[in-house]
């Protein structure tokens, strides 16, 4: 007589997982899911490090652009100097200012302080931010006309993270390039710019930030209109009660002490 289990025709023994089977199975499962999260954190990262990259980039390229347009509209007249010099300053800050016939498309333009007026002082200079980062920033006025406030307290931020500008003139005399523009009643030839821009990581410290120089040259395509081909009634002709001797308007104070405030 058989003494072994007894097994019914049909219905052979089945046999279950173990407790140490199912704890290595979970074991792998963990394992691989650990592996799919640290690939899409890697993704994720690299994607975030190159789109800051970029948009870092297309800034840079914003800020140059916006100082290159500014410069290629350019305007001077030999008859009226005190309202359309060409004023610029290399110190730790940098200062760059002069009259343009700006764009319906240049930043602010659609203000309803600018409508109607296109022929525009434009002030380039780099100030500290509210959250003490440096930064690139524009203001404009209407030529012969007094520096709004909202313009002064709040002006265009080109771009943040500039922690210089330097700029270099070519001088058709010398024919080299010159650290300081003193002829206030002429424009150069061409204009070197030159923007230093900081990457700081806020986890290190600053000494260890990332500097980036943006270099371009801007040439200037306008020259002075002379004396002899202004009129009384022609743009930068003298004009009854205003050119007297006055002062550049538009140029806020805190600047090169050449500029003097209307």
């Amino acid at each position: 007589m058989n003494a072994g289990p007894h097994r019914r025709k049909g219905h052979p023994f089945k046999r279950a997982f173990t407790l140490i089977e199912i704890l290595v199975a979970f074991a792998i499962f963990s394992m691989v899911l650990m592996a799919i999260y640290a690939c899409w954190t890697l993704i994720l990262k690299s994607a975030k490090v190159g789109q800051d990259a970029a948009a870092q980039i297309q800034r840079e390229r914003i800020a140059m652009r916006t100082i290159k347009e500014a410069l290629g509209c350019v305007l001077s007249f030999q008859a009226d100097p005190q309202n359309y010099s060409f004023l610029a300053e290399n110190s730790d800050n940098g200062f760059l200012s002069f009259v343009a016939r700006l764009p319906e498309m240049f930043p602010r333009s659609s203000r309803m302080v600018f409508d109607g007026f296109d022929v525009r002082r434009v002030n380039f200079a780099v100030e500290n931010g509210p959250d003490m980062q440096r930064q690139l920033v524009l203001r404009q006025t209407p030529l012969l006309k007094e520096l709004n406030t909202d313009e002064k307290d709040f002006p265009f931020v080109v771009a943040k993270g500039v922690d210089k500008m330097e700029l270099a003139f070519w001088d058709l005399k010398k024919s080299e390039w010159i650290d300081e523009w003193t002829r206030t009643n002429e424009l150069p030839k061409m204009i070197k710019i030159k923007l230093e821009f900081v990457r700081h990581n806020p986890k290190l410290p600053y000494a260890q930030a990332v500097k980036e120089e943006v270099i371009d040259i801007a040439p200037l395509p306008a020259m002075m209109v002379p004396t002899g081909a202004q009129g009384p009634n022609q743009p930068g002709g003298p004009i009854s009660g205003v050119n007297g001797g006055a002062p550049t308007p538009g140029v806020i104070p805190g600047n090169p002490p050449s500029i003097q405030n209307p």
